[in-house]
């Protein structure tokens, strides 16, 4: 499956999309990029004059690009032919905030599968910043499948 057909499958929009790129992936791991422009919403709040990106959302970019887009990737192997109604819960989350994400930057996150078993995939990521900084770390977990129940 190639990194277009998994960004396809994504049941995320703009403005809560937070992967523009994938640029490697395999069984046992992911690699994508997202950048967070000025003009994101959260920004005009967060903080009065000098605007950082929520750890919630720096959360939601390693679960998309390392737990989602992951697991599409792995599903596609074990689907015959229903690839529609993807269903998607993020069970656990335990992340360490080192540095913080201001508008304008790029981040890339990887993330190494731990286990992918009965529909539950678990995840060690890591996002970095433009200089390589590391920002954010940790793992997250959840069930992924297609099909009517979760």
């Amino acid at each position: 499956m190639s990194p277009d057909h998994i960004l396809e499958k994504l049941p995320y929009a703009r403005p809560f999309l937070f992967v523009d790129e994938l640029s490697k992936i395999d069984d046992n791991g992911i690699e994508g990029t997202f950048t967070f422009t000025k003009t994101l919403d959260f920004y005009k709040g967060h903080f009065k004059d000098n605007p950082v990106t929520p750890g919630v959302i720096l959360t939601e970019c390693c679960a998309q690009i390392g737990l989602v887009c992951l697991g599409i990737f792995l599903l596609a192997k074990d689907i015959s032919n229903s690839t529609t109604n993807l269903q998607i819960g993020m069970s656990r989350s335990e992340m360490e905030f080192l540095l913080p994400v201001f508008p304008g930057e790029k981040v890339t996150v990887t993330s190494e599968k731990r286990y992918f078993r009965f529909h539950k995939l678990k995840c060690a990521v890591k996002m970095h910043n433009a200089y390589g900084q590391l920002v954010c770390k940790g793992e997250i977990a959840g069930m992924i499948k297609y099909g009517d129940n979760v």
